[in-house]
């Protein structure tokens, strides 16, 4: 896959380098502020190679090329762009764009995204705890019919709660910096509304809460432990004092000052007002929505569930981490996250309805996406899925909702609620408790088999498949053999080790083919090989994946190692150069196998056509040197 061209093909069905103010991505998404957006071209772009949806949200223009292919492309870009306007200022007129309510959404995004990781390692903790404690065999638990692991038991509890107990830190330090503040001052602001010496915050009408006498006002010592809304509010009065302070403080005393002014005066407020209000106004919310969602039941479940999905589409749905995490944390009230119920009926939904296009389709471009895009919806990230098939096509997008609303409706109506978070989708039963395992796969399953169903209900009532690109027929031998002037390519292998079918590579998106066919090599040395006469066409900066033009004019790229994108050119080191002539068996790039593992990841290398540059035929063999045929490329 040449990134560079893609990348220049981007850049120019976008309207150009002069209509493009900031380029970036996340996970999966390449994500353009334009100047113009009336400018892009989203029809060439979707036909783009590896290119699996796009869509404009909130003035900002995504394309969706999946996990680990967006970093290729985004960097490609921003290398051929260069340097575009100031990027802080951008960022900042942009901070101001849209709605109050999509302001609010995205500032929670922006604070929530970066500790979720911790929040998650925390939510699965739970899910190990759960198991060891629930009364799974006979009424007795694990721990029960083996005492040896209490102390195991006891250690993971610690482990899960220790990430809700310090939310207040983890929040704190994001929070702050989001709003223009020192993280470190909103981690200690944190630190604080969770002293030890404090009232713990799960312990308010149990225990007695500790008073400071100061000059004859009572200010109670109450903790903030699994709290939301008082940390956020602190740390943005936090940030706002110390700004100040920063402007008006001389030079030469402000790292004295301004540290101890900002913490001292954000913590009485804290204490005195702020904590308490929004302490109280948390705990109402959650209680609020746990008594709607209570009340209507099955009805309450299946309405959230059926407008979950379209909340996704506005980006809305970050607002529930908040929520959630509140709702999570006072699971001794409120009995758990009924949201991270839905979100998992949404996620599968949206898989069965994509699994369902790819088994009806005959687009094989879109069977590529919906392989790679379904599988990954199923275990919890639906963007692709989403953006790259069911709302493109519609009704899929329709059917996967309605199967979201009956598999809520149902978890509603049998109070299966989450109490951890985790990955919403399949893996979300070690969120569940034990008793909860078999409901929950209920509702799973009856919101993949509607949305399935539906799916192909839909297809054959509206001929979703009538203007499908017509695919080329592949030729059989006896075809090519008749074919005049039609030239092979013959590639032998770039490393010696076991050669596979690009379908077994430990990488899902080069086993799905979305990045094109090839092979999959477990090499046996950390030394790549030319693998025909030709002409290096790229090297990636990180010296980890090389593109060849053979002679024929075929492209493929070769990829060293699994993610190691990550290690930044440590350990690689390459032997040609852009535009360099090579022969088969040409020395090219050698790697640290053993730094690799090190790292953590895979020495497994692929080489891989480009998409829709001929027909591949693969021949695996164990024990390839350079000397062994391993593609025929007609």
């Amino acid at each position: 896959m040449d990134y560079a061209k893609i990348a220049g093909q981007v850049i120019a069905n976008v309207g150009g380098k002069e209509n493009i103010k900031s380029v970036a991505h996340c996970a999966t998404r390449l994500r353009f502020q334009l100047k113009n957006n009336d400018l892009r071209n989203e029809e060439a772009i979707s036909d783009l190679e590896g290119v699996k949806g796009v869509f404009l949200t909130q003035s900002q223009f995504q394309i969706i090329f999946g996990s680990g292919l967006v970093n290729l492309v985004c960097d490609e870009v921003q290398k051929q762009i260069g340097d575009v306007s100031s990027a802080g200022g951008e960022e900042e007129k942009e901070e101001k764009q849209g709605s109050v309510v999509q302001r609010f959404v995205k500032m929670l995004s922006d604070i929530f995204v970066p500790i979720i990781p911790a929040i998650v390692a925390g939510g699965l903790l739970m899910g190990l705890n759960n198991i060891l404690t629930a009364g799974l065999f006979d009424g007795r638990s694990i721990i029960e019919l083996y005492p040896q692991w209490k102390g195991l038991t006891q250690a993971v509890n610690t482990f899960a709660n220790a990430p809700f107990t310090f939310l207040p830190v983890l929040i704190g330090f994001s929070a702050t910096k989001k709003f223009g503040g020192n993280p470190f001052l909103g981690a200690a602001m944190g630190m604080i509304m969770v002293h030890p010496d404090l009232l713990n915050a799960y312990q308010i009408g149990i225990g007695q809460a500790p008073v400071w006498d100061i000059f004859g006002f009572n200010i109670q010592a109450i903790g903030y432990q699994g709290t939301v809304l008082p940390v956020l509010a602190v740390s943005w009065i936090l940030a706002q004092i110390e700004k100040r302070l920063h402007k008006v403080t001389p030079t030469w005393l402000d790292n004295l000052t301004t540290p101890l002014l900002s913490i001292i005066v954000t913590a009485f407020l804290t204490f005195i007002c702020v904590g308490p209000v929004l302490r109280e106004a948390g705990d109402l919310l959650a209680d609020g929505i746990t008594w709607v969602y209570n009340t209507l039941g099955a009805v309450g479940g299946g309405l959230f569930g059926f407008v979950y999905a379209p909340i996704t589409m506005t980006g809305l749905h970050h607002s529930f981490i908040a929520i959630e995490t509140q709702l999570l944390a006072a699971k001794a009230v409120t009995g758990g996250s009924f949201i991270f119920t839905t979100a998992s009926m949404n996620n599968v939904a949206q898989g069965a309805a994509v699994l369902a296009v790819l088994f009806l389709t005959k687009d094989q471009k879109q069977k590529s996406i919906c392989s790679a895009s379904g599988v990954s919806a199923l275990l919890g990230i639906t963007e692709p899925a989403m953006f790259g098939v069911t709302l493109k096509l519609k009704y899929p997008f329709y059917a996967a909702i309605i199967g979201t609303a009956v598999g809520s409706a149902y978890a509603a109506a049998t109070r299966t609620l989450a109490q951890a978070l985790g990955a919403a989708g399949i893996p979300g039963f070690i969120s569940m408790k034990p008793e909860h395992f078999l409901h929950f796969g209920i509702g799973l399953i009856l919101s993949m088999v509607i949305s399935a169903g539906l799916t192909v209900v839909f297809w054959k009532k509206y001929n979703l498949g009538g203007n499908e690109k017509t695919v080329k027929p592949v030729q059989t031998s006896e075809e090519r053999e008749k074919a005049p002037g039609q030239a092979e390519t013959v590639l032998y292998s770039p490393m010696k080790g076991e050669v596979l079918y690009i379908t077994e590579s430990e990488d899902a998106a080069f086993a799905s083919k979305a990045m094109g066919d090839g092979v999959a090599v477990n090499p046996s040395e950390g030394t790549v090989y030319a693998p025909c006469d030709g002409t290096v066409t790229m090297i990636f900066p990180t010296k980890h994946a090389i593109a060849i033009q053979a002679e024929t004019g075929k492209s493929f790229l070769i990829h060293a190692g699994i993610d190691t994108v990550k290690m930044e050119g440590e350990g690689f080191e390459t032997f040609v150069e852009a535009g360099t002539k090579v022969k088969q068996g040409d020395k090219i790039l050698t790697f640290d196998m053993d730094l690799v593992k090190e790292k953590g990841y895979s020495a497994q290398t692929m080489m891989t056509l480009a998409e829709g540059d001929g027909q591949v035929e693969v021949i695996p063999k164990t024990g390839a040197d350079t000397k062994t045929q391993v593609m025929i490329v007609r």
